[in-house]
């Protein structure tokens, strides 16, 4: 019977054409790891590494560029960690733990000559490894779905409650519009509307539109010009009792 981990598949996450081996001393103390310790400039191995995850295990694979024998394998369960550490002297350097199919490991430096490599190198590990945090707490909180407090909405026993239905419309009142600015002007305090202004025209005072010219020819009026100017406006007949009071010169 085919297990579960033949049916998870393997993606990749990084890949780099380019790496660097080195053998690495055994460590003395518990001091940091420098790379400047390791021979730099000459590589006990180089060639291709991918990095791929298989379920929530990521494995950093070292491979042949032409062929893609694969060299070494350092399978990783968490990051940082033991499996991948990073060296305090230099971003482009990294101590792997390598293992084999028996079950035996070792460690190993790797070098990148590109610090471009090396960033996506660590941020390939970081992003696949937030995203096994993730599923670890989806999954408990799916595992354990009855483990928070219920809220019980249902009644208790006796338990009533009152609706106040006819006491809707009473409190549904229409709201005032707001005053834009074409709003009517609110009423006066006496709640009495102004009465609208009398019109200043009347029956005895009506004046033709022509009047008021006529009105400052009359004021200059003298005996010698006073028959041309009573022809000169021969149509209005509405303003004689305007102008009765005055009478020709004899």
């Amino acid at each position: 019977m085919a297990t579960e981990a033949q049916f998870e598949y393997e993606s990749i996450l990084c890949v780099k054409p380019e790496v660097n081996v080195y053998r690495i001393p055994p460590r003395a103390s518990n001091r940091a790891i420098r790379a400047a310790d390791w021979k730099l400039d000459t590589p006990d191995w180089s060639g291709r590494m991918r990095v791929v995850a298989r379920g929530k295990v990521a494995y950093v694979k070292l491979e042949d560029k032409i062929s893609g024998e694969l060299f070494a394998q350092a399978p990783v369960d968490e990051y940082p960690g033991i499996a991948v550490e990073t060296v305090s002297d230099s971003s482009r350097y990294f101590v792997l733990r390598i293992q084999d199919d028996n079950g035996r490991s070792a460690f190993i430096g790797i070098g990148f000559g590109d610090r471009g490599d090396a960033f996506d190198f660590n941020v390939a590990l970081q992003d696949h490894f937030k995203w096994v945090k993730q599923e670890n707490e989806f999954s408990k909180q799916a595992q354990a779905p009855d483990s928070a407090p219920k809220l019980d909405l249902g009644f208790k026993e006796g338990q009533t409650i009152t609706l106040n239905i006819g006491q809707s419309k009473k409190k549904d009142r229409t709201r005032p519009q707001s005053s834009g600015g074409l709003g009517l002007l609110p009423p006066p305090p006496g709640g009495r509307l102004a009465p609208p202004p009398l019109s200043r025209s009347n029956n005895h005072n009506t004046q033709p539109s022509g009047g008021g010219n006529d009105t400052g020819c009359l004021l200059d009026l003298d005996s010698s010009n006073s028959n041309s100017v009573a022809l000169s406006d021969p149509p209005m007949t509405a303003s004689s009792d305007l102008w009765g009071d005055f009478d020709s010169p004899k």
